[in-house]
């Protein structure tokens, strides 16, 4: 089992659960952070840690978010590590709520 950073994610991208990764698994995009499945320990520290609920097992998938655990797994190997808690994005805020932001999600710089 990992965990799957999710749709939720994208636009708002908090970083709160960064800082409790005990193996510094978190990759940073441009506007979405992902887990690699690879480092992931399966702790689940992380997922109390996500003000909007982006953070699940990948055991508990919806179908519409199942992409998500390929997703995380591809750009994690593409974009660097995450260890440190940082700014959420500007107009996180404005984002947080909003659902269907998949179109949204920035894979290149």
């Amino acid at each position: 089992m990992t965990f799957v950073v999710t749709e939720a994610c994208i636009r708002c991208k908090y970083t709160d659960c960064v800082s409790v990764c005990p193996v510094d698994c978190f990759h940073e995009g441009p506007n979405f952070l992902v887990i690699n499945p690879e480092g992931c320990i399966d702790c689940a520290v992380c997922v109390p840690e996500c003000p909007v609920s982006a953070i699940v097992a990948d055991t508990d998938l919806s179908p519409v978010q199942a992409e998500f655990l390929e997703l995380n797994a591809r750009l994690a190997a593409q974009w660097p590590v995450i260890s440190q808690a940082g700014e959420p994005l500007p107009d996180a805020e404005q984002w947080a709520e909003v659902t269907g932001k998949r179109a949204q999600l920035v894979e290149h710089a």
